[in-house]
């Protein structure tokens, strides 16, 4: 179902977006290349990485309303999956090869 583009969507996109390039996206692709390298994440990194998905998942209701942000919004998605899926394969390593902390 799509829903009906309302006014102001747009506008509240636009902001979001914004506050996402400045804040969310930089922290994002440093834990990203923390976890290419086969580092584990850190408590913080998990905190940040659930607070983005928890705010993710408030937004998803306007990205809908303006389909041009969708393709944006699934890689974003995407790209916090494949974080938390290589921090967990890099904690199952260092596990797996007896590493203590």
């Amino acid at each position: 179902m799509i829903s009906e583009h309302k006014p102001g969507d747009t506008g509240l996109a636009l902001v979001l977006i914004e506050r996402f390039e400045k804040w969310i996206l930089p922290r994002v692709l440093v834990i990203k290349a923390k976890v290419d390298r086969g580092e584990k994440l850190a408590d913080f990194d998990i905190d940040f990485l659930e607070n983005a998905l928890k705010d993710a998942d408030e937004i998803k209701p306007h990205v809908d309303r303006v389909p041009e942000y969708q393709s944006l919004y699934t890689r974003v998605i995407s790209l916090y999956g494949e974080i938390t899926k290589k921090g967990l394969e890099n904690e199952q390593c260092e596990k797996g090869s007896g590493a203590t902390d």
